[in-house]
């Protein structure tokens, strides 16, 4: 059974995400500790509220430091909503601008639609070669609620390094829904919150982590 570490940094559906993974087979551990996050299969970053909040949260439990060094060794990641915004380089909240881990390139911005939040469900446009949605079908839909996204992607990989997988959704335009980078993975909707499919989603990257 592929252990998991739901990392604890004061920002997050912990238990959500904790029962979510269960479901699935996951032996799941809630904790900032160091070195059980460091020694996991799995690590699970989840995120709800403001960019900044989240980031001081992240950086008082070496939230940062834990990511980076999981992936310095190849060992699996998932950030999820606010978890997904603070591994990109920046987040910008009502003109103030707050450094993210920068694991990506890339800006996080309040979305341009005539209804912020985003709040509800909606389908992804998905790429070939994703393995987190293998299995679901096009019109999937998942749980988002957000205002803010990355609206732009400005990471190009080089030969012969892989480009991520990058998936897309829409509202009011398009932004960033989802992105497999090696052992770096991240959602901006809540797999938690989205019953069988998002289930089906989480139960794929627990599989990658074996």
């Amino acid at each position: 059974m592929p252990r998991v570490v739901v990392l604890d940094y004061g920002s997050g559906n912990l238990r959500s995400a904790e029962r979510a993974l269960r479901r699935v087979g996951a032996d799941v551990t809630v904790t900032a500790d160091h070195h059980t996050a460091l020694g996991a299969d799995g690590l699970v970053v989840p995120g709800v509220g403001a960019f900044a909040a989240c980031m001081a949260g992240l950086n008082a439990v070496r939230g940062a430091r834990i990511i980076g060094g999981r992936l310095a060794g190849g060992r699996p990641v998932l950030g999820i909503c606010v978890g997904m915004q603070i591994l990109f380089e920046r987040g910008v909240e009502h003109g103030v601008t707050t450094a993210g881990c920068a694991e990506w390139p890339g800006t996080v911005e309040r979305l341009h639609a005539d209804v912020v939040p985003h709040m509800g469900w909606n389908t992804v446009a998905v790429p070939d070669g994703s393995r987190l949605f293998a299995g679901l079908d096009a019109d999937t839909r998942f749980y988002f609620v957000h205002s803010y996204a990355v609206r732009t992607w400005e990471l190009v990989a080089a030969d012969p390094i892989p480009a991520p997988v990058v998936t897309w959704s829409h509202h009011g335009e398009d932004f960033v829904a989802a992105v497999e980078n090696g052992p770096l993975c991240a959602t901006q909707f809540h797999p938690e919150k989205s019953g069988d499919a998002g289930a089906h989603l989480l139960e794929n990257w627990v599989r990658s982590t074996r």
